[in-house]
């Protein structure tokens, strides 16, 4: 969901405004400041309106514009909210982006993105062993077509076999969120040199899987479920035998996502229990048709037939929609209810976005493959 910030006619620059981690190399704009106000500047000499708009997050955020006689519009904000936010100005009526910062697959297409500094490092890139990400593919006989990922190898990679994480992207971005807004690679080489996660492969696969001609179907049938459906038969049938052929993995093996990601992960683990030895749900969310029968499609019940019951970990922020909050505690009343061993993890302070998703993954990795 965009919003949309009222315009003011003034607006102050602070003296300890810092460049954002998002702006590209040798970019001022934009910056931020200790107080978490933004301020942007873009050069849109034509333009007879600018409008900045942002995704969750940033909906309740104000901002002053003003044009310069050069052409620069200068944009400052009130406070945002710590994290990882989309956003993109709206000129003359045209979403475009800041040429300024560097672009991030989200809401479908490459968009600007802010960091919010919220004090932590755990995700910034250290003098550690650094494992390395490999673009990759597999054709898929079940969609018909070619299907890339990315995978993780670890520091160690070489010295022995590794288990494996098998890990979602939400809806609208893709198989570089991990890599890109989520600072995967930093994550998990800083926990390996800390000696607080066993080191493992990660498989970062796409989370749409639909036939030529399921992608014909209307908008309104289930194509999250369908595709979601179809993840698991790749996952099973081609996906995991084409990772343990080509990678020196040991056989163990756990499934995680976000939002989407989050259900498609619990579908696979609950289908298939016997596989995987952890789940990983990070702001779960439920999809067409299952809000009045929250668990009809997705088969939770079977973890609690499961001879080997899978780690479970449940993870969102607190100030994720309600939406967000009411599933996760219907999800977490149907498991405890029936006694199903599971961690709780809240991410304090934050919205339906990066930072949640990356403390997730931080707690998350420290409880696997243990």
């Amino acid at each position: 969901m965009s919003a949309v910030f009222a315009l003011c006619s003034s607006m102050v620059f602070s003296q300890n405004f810092k460049t954002s981690a998002t702006a590209k190399g040798g970019k001022e704009f934009p910056k931020t400041d200790a107080e978490r106000k933004a301020v942007f500047q873009v050069y849109f000499p034509g333009a007879k309106s600018v409008v900045l708009e942002g995704g969750d997050g940033m909906q309740n955020v104000k901002s002053a514009i003003t044009k310069d006689q050069e052409g620069f519009w200068n944009v400052s904000t009130s406070p945002l909210e710590i994290g990882f936010h989309y956003y993109w100005f709206r000129v003359d009526g045209r979403r475009t982006n800041d040429p300024n910062t560097e672009l991030y697959f989200g809401y479908g297409q490459p968009t600007s993105g802010i960091e919010i500094d919220s004090g932590e490092d755990f995700f910034f890139e250290k003098k550690v062993r650094h494992g390395k990400i490999i673009n990759d593919s597999l054709y898929s006989e079940i969609t018909e077509g070619k299907r890339n990922v990315k995978v993780y190898l670890p520091p160690g990679y070489g010295t022995k076999r590794f288990p494996v994480l098998y890990l979602y992207h939400g809806t609208g971005e893709d198989i570089t969120g991990w890599e890109k807004q989520g600072h995967l690679s930093n994550i998990l080489d800083n926990l390996f040199a800390e000696k607080k996660a066993e080191e493992m492969i990660v498989v970062m696969d796409y989370g749409v899987a639909l036939t030529a001609e399921e992608e014909k179907m209307p908008d309104d049938y289930p194509r999250t479920v369908l595709s979601s459906q179809n993840i698991d038969k790749i996952m099973i049938q081609e996906l995991i035998p084409f990772i343990e052929r080509k990678y020196r993995t040991n056989g163990k093996k756990a499934v995680a996502g976000l939002s989407r990601g989050s259900y498609q992960a619990m579908l696979i683990g609950a289908r298939h229990p016997e596989l995987f030895s952890a789940i990983g749900a990070f702001s779960p969310v439920i999809y067409e048709g299952t809000a009045p029968e929250p668990f009809r499609e997705l088969p939770i019940g079977n973890l609690l037939k499961a001879k080997q019951k899978p780690f479970l970990f449940i993870g969102i922020g607190t100030k994720e929609e309600r939406r967000f909050q009411d599933y996760n505690h219907i999800l977490t009343a149907y498991l405890g209810q029936n006694r199903y061993p599971y961690v709780r993890y809240q991410s304090e302070g934050t919205y339906h976005e990066w930072l949640t998703w990356r403390r997730c993954l931080y707690q998350f990795a420290q409880k696997i493959f243990r």
